[in-house]
C-alpha cells in the first residue's frame, strides 16, 4: 500500500511538472545578421526540455528600437512573439518587458548574438527543477570552454571578487547573460535597472534575498563585430551599482571593511610617530606634520564609518521589517556584534584621554618643554574625541536596537503566558446586605 501511494505521489509529480511553461526571453538591438540563428536554435530545444519534464516553450523576442531588420526578420519566424519598443530603452527594460509578458512558471533569457548556447539552457532548467534552485546562471568562469576578450575577463573577476568579499559567498559571474529563474521570485529581485548592468544588480539582489543561487559552467565565445558593452564605462556602472546594491540590504559589511582600513593606517601612523618619540625626535618635517594631520583625520574618519555602517544596518532593518544583518566583517576579532562593545570602550578612550590631557597639562605647568608633550596632547584629544563618537553611536545603535525589536515585544506582551489561569471568584455577601443579625 505504501508502494501504491509512494507511486501515485510520483505520477502526480511528474504530471505538475510537465505542466511547466518555460518562457525564453531574448532582448535584441539590430542583430538582423544573427537574430533568426538564435531563435532556431532555441526552438530545437523544446524535445529536450519535455524530456525534463517541461511541456511549453514559450520563445518572446523583445526589439528594443532596432532600425535595421530585425522585428521584419522575427516576425516571419513561426513559433516565436514579438513585442517591440518604439524606442530603445536599454536591455534590463527589454528583459523586464519580456518577462511581463511572458507566461511560464520558469523563466529564461539570453543575448541574441549567439554567444551563450541555447542549447545549455535545457541542462541550466534540469538542475533548476531537481535541485529547486531559485536561480541557475550559466557561468563562463567556472572551467568550461570560454573565448572571452582578456580585457572583460579581467572585469568579471574584479566585480565577482567583490560581490564575493561583500556578500560573503563566492560568486563567478555576477554578469552572466544567461540564466534560468522562478517567475515567483521577481518581487524579490525587483526593482532592477534599464540597463546593461541589469544581470550584476539581480546578482547582488538574489545574495542578498537569501534565494538559492546555482552557477553552472558554460561555453561561451565573442560575438562578431562590435560588442555594445563599453568595458570602461559600463565596467565601472557595474561596480558602483554592486556596492550600491549591497548598501541597501547589509551595509556594514562595506563600511566595516572601509572603516577598518582606514582605522588600520591611522594605528600603523600612531606606532611610529611613537617609536620616533622614543628615540628621542621631538620636532617633525613637513612630511612629519602632513603624518600626524593624516593620522587623526584617519582615525576619526574610521571610526565615524564604521560605527555608521553597523547603524546604517539597524535602519534598513526597520526598512525590511526584518532581521537581515550578516556577519560583521571582524567577526572573528570581536564577535557578531561589535556594536555591544562601544559603551564600554567609549568611557575607556574618553577616560584615558582626559587622564593623559590632565598629566601633560599638569607636566607643562612643572615645567616640562611643548617639544616633550606634544604628542601626549595629541593622543589625549585623539582619544577624547572618539570615546565621545563611540558612547553617542552606542546611545544611537541602542534606540534603532529597540525599535527593530518593538514589533516583536509587542507581540510577547499580547499573548497570554501559559503558566496564568483565568479563575472566577465569588465572594459571599456582607451580612449588612442580607438583613441578617449577628448575635
Amino acid at each position: 500500500m505504501a508502494e501504491f501511494s509512494q507511486d501515485l505521489q510520483n505520477e502526480m509529480t511528474l504530471a505538475e511538472t510537465k505542466s511547466l511553461t518555460l518562457s525564453v526571453v531574448i532582448p535584441a538591438l539590430n542583430e538582423e545578421a544573427g537574430i533568426r540563428d538564435i531563435i532556431q536554435r532555441v526552438l530545437s530545444i523544446r524535445k529536450d526540455l519535455q524530456a525534463i519534464g517541461i511541456g511549453t516553450l514559450d520563445v518572446v523576442i523583445v526589439d528594443d528600437g532596432s532600425v535595421d531588420a530585425t522585428a521584419r526578420i522575427v516576425a516571419e519566424l513561426p513559433g516565436v512573439r514579438l513585442i517591440m519598443h518604439t524606442k530603445n530603452r536599454g536591455y534590463g527594460a527589454a528583459l523586464k518587458t519580456g518577462f511581463g509578458q511572458s507566461a511560464g512558471e520558469l523563466l529564461a533569457f539570453l543575448d541574441a548574438d549567439s554567444t551563450y548556447p541555447p542549447e545549455h539552457l535545457v541542462r541550466l532548467c534540469d538542475i533548476a527543477l531537481r535541485e529547486q534552485a531559485d536561480l541557475v546562471i550559466g557561468s563562463r568562469r567556472s572551467g568550461s570552454e570560454s573565448h572571452m576578450p582578456p580585457v572583460r575577463r579581467l572585469g568579471i573577476w574584479i566585480w565577482s571578487t567583490l560581490l564575493s568579499l561583500i556578500g560573503n559567498v563566492k560568486v563567478q559571474d555576477p554578469a552572466s547573460g544567461m540564466r534560468v529563474l522562478r517567475r515567483d521570485i521577481l518581487t524579490q529581485l525587483y526593482p532592477l535597472p534599464d540597463g546593461l548592468n541589469f544581470t550584476p544588480v539581480m546578482s547582488t539582489r538574489a545574495l542578498h534575498e537569501g534565494l538559492k543561487v546555482l552557477e553552472i559552467p558554460i561555453p561561451y565565445r565573442e560575438r562578431s563585430g562590435r560588442s555594445k558593452l563599453s568595458v570602461v564605462r559600463d565596467g565601472t556602472r557595474f561596480l558602483k551599482t554592486i556596492i550600491w546594491t549591497a548598501l541597501q540590504y547589509n551595509p556594514a559589511r562595506i563600511m566595516e571593511m572601509v572603516g577598518f582600513g582606514i582605522l588600520f593606517s591611522a594605528a600603523f601612523i600612531g606606532v611610529l610617530l611613537i617609536a620616533l618619540r622614543m628615540q628621542g625626535v621631538t620636532s617633525l618635517g613637513p612630511w612629519g606634520v602632513a603624518a600626524v594631520y593624516a593620522s587623526l583625520i584617519m582615525a576619526v574618519g574610521g571610526v565615524s564609518i564604521f560605527s555608521l555602517g553597523i547603524s546604517f544596518n539597524y535602519l534598513v532593518a526597520l526598512f525590511h521589517k526584518k532581521p537581515i544583518r550578516q556577519a560583521s566583517f571582524i567577526v572573528g576579532l570581536v564577535g557578531p556584534s561589535p556594536e555591544r562593545h562601544f559603551g564600554w570602550l567609549g568611557l575607556l578612550l574618553g577616560g584615558s584621554g582626559v587622564a593623559i590631557g590632565t598629566t601633560s597639562l599638569a607636566l607643562g605647568i612643572h615645567g616640562w618643554p611643548i617639544t616633550r608633550l606634544w604628542l601626549w596632547q595629541l593622543g589625549s584629544a585623539l582619544f577624547l574625541l572618539v570615546g565621545l563618537q563611540l558612547l553617542l553611536f552606542y546611545m544611537l545603535i541602542r534606540v534603532l536596537q529597540t525599535l527593530t525589536e518593538r514589533d516583536a515585544q509587542i507581540g510577547e506582551d499580547l499573548m497570554t503566558p501559559e503558566v496564568v489561569r483565568v479563575a472566577t471568584v465569588t465572594t459571599a455577601p456582607h451580612p449588612a446586605m442580607t438583613g441578617s443579625v449577628i448575635h
